[in-house]
């Protein structure tokens, strides 16, 4: 093997090897799916920021921007780093307060538990999506790096991933980030400056002024604009991966004010991957792979062991994401489906019944992967899928009385089928700005026609 290979491969056991050492804490399914409610302001930063920022901005973003320019970087890293820190500043503290496992016990204590499980047929889905994205790059990557097809190393990488998330929960992945937030940062800054101390600004300057355009270099149509940046930051502002985090906070306080840290980090470290791929077009254009950009700029323009160090930063930056879009895939459904309905399970039981989700799950994301042609592609289809409905329906539900279980089932039912119909049957030209304004006046609507709120939301004690 290569050392690039060899490299990449002693992180991968690194970070398996902390999965097992923190797996023996887990002794309750609280400890494996929010940590025992144990995270500090450093540990949640960290996971925050390490788990969105990963494939979909250092691969799929980075390729985008390659082909299209800045408009190629509405959604990552603009969109969702509006989204993460929004999202801790209207979400965290009031989520926190309920002492949720996961994002579907809100539709349960809100409503009843046939709203909590259909909502859990709409999230796992876009989970599944995330975990695909993730997977999909590592294939990008390992293909890069050793040569082989990538889809013999997405198969490679699916083992991997399912190996890493099995062991330890939601506390081995917050651990793990720290390392994986790391050594991406780390390796994004060598990068960058070695490009800047090589070439200068020249790449940049030998662009199009359009290329620098964030809205695209051709006018259009304002509503075209709007539902291109509503996908990321309203789409994922209730994301189950970003919802863990906050639960697992040891204070409400801490909730919110690592999010918002996290989001803006993920800004902030996110213009890099925009930046070499902008250069990317002038120092490597007519790449065949466009999402393989940055390990190309890596691989010409860094020593050997640098290039070890980059590449096993990327793939830390994956490995972190992917746990935990698989984790919480498993978590909704083990948690909110199978336990609900077995109520006498013991708490070993259960953790065995996440951890065999975690393998289920994975294998569904790899399917996904290989018939996915880019990962941003998978991205997009992650923050559109059935999120009008969850979105509508948590925003009325924690924060308003108004509407009951069948408001919750309308909005959920009619932002689903918007978005589907509209994007795949009807091809109407805003579909996820659609599917919002049904899932909402549905709700609204149901709500009038007389349905009352079945519960009421109560904090509850530490």
């Amino acid at each position: 093997m290569t050392p690039l290979l060899w490299g990449i491969l002693a992180y991968i056991l690194v970070q398996l090897a902390i999965g097992v050492v923190v797996s023996r804490r887990i002794e309750t399914e609280a400890d494996y799916l929010v940590a025992g409610r144990s995270f500090g302001p450093v540990l949640a930063t960290f996971s925050v920021f390490a788990t969105w920022f990963g494939a979909e901005t250092c691969i799929g973003a980075a390729g985008a921007i390659y082909e299209r320019g800045m408009a190629g970087g509405s959604a990552d890293p603009f969109g969702y780093g509006i989204c993460v820190i929004l999202t801790g500043l209207v979400f965290a503290v009031p989520l926190w307060k309920l002492k949720l496992t996961t994002l579907a016990d809100l539709f349960r204590l809100r409503f009843d538990t046939s709203v909590e499980r259909l909502a859990v047929l709409l999230i796992v889905p876009t989970s599944l999506f995330w975990a695909a994205a993730q997977i999909r790059a590592f294939g990008q990557v390992l293909s890069s790096a050793s040569g082989f097809e990538v889809e013999a190393m997405l198969a490679f990488a699916a083992v991997v991933v399912i190996a890493y998330t099995m062991f330890g929960g939601l506390l081995a992945d917050a651990w793990t980030d720290v390392v994986q937030g790391s050594a991406l940062v780390f390796g994004l800054i060598v990068l960058m400056v070695t490009i800047l101390r090589t070439e200068g600004l020249e790449p940049l300057a030998a662009l199009e002024p359009a290329q620098f355009n964030p809205l695209g270099a051709e006018p259009r149509p304002l509503l075209e604009i709007i539902e291109e940046w509503t996908v990321p930051i309203v789409g994922s502002m209730v994301a189950a991966e970003l919802v863990a985090r906050m639960l697992a906070s040891r204070s409400a306080a801490v909730a919110r004010n690592a999010t918002v840290a996290g989001g803006v980090a993920y800004l902030t470290i996110g213009l890099m991957p925009v930046a070499l791929g902008l250069m990317g077009a002038s120092l490597l254009p007519g790449l065949e792979e466009p999402e393989q950009i940055l390990p190309a700029l890596a691989q010409q323009y860094l020593p050997t062991f640098l290039f070890v160090l980059f590449a096993g930063g990327l793939v830390s930056a994956i490995l972190s994401t992917v746990d935990s879009a698989l984790l919480m895939a498993s978590a909704l459904v083990s948690h909110n489906v199978i336990v609900q309905m077995r109520p006498g399970l013991t708490e070993r039981a259960k953790v065995r019944i996440a951890r065999a989700g975690v393998a289920v799950f994975g294998i569904v994301a790899y399917l996904m992967a290989v018939r996915a042609e880019r990962v941003y592609e998978l991205v997009e289809e992650a923050s559109s899928f059935g999120s009008a409905g969850v979105v509508t329906v948590v925003v009325f539900g924690l924060f308003t009385r108004i509407g009951g279980t069948a408001s919750a089932l309308a909005a959920l039912v009619a932002g689903v089928s918007t978005w589907i119909l509209g994007a795949y049957v009807l091809l109407v030209p805003y579909p996820y700005l659609l599917s919002l304004a049904v899932a909402a006046s549905a709700y609204l609507v149901v709500a009038a026609a007389g349905s009352k709120p079945t519960k009421v939301l109560e904090p509850q004690s530490a």
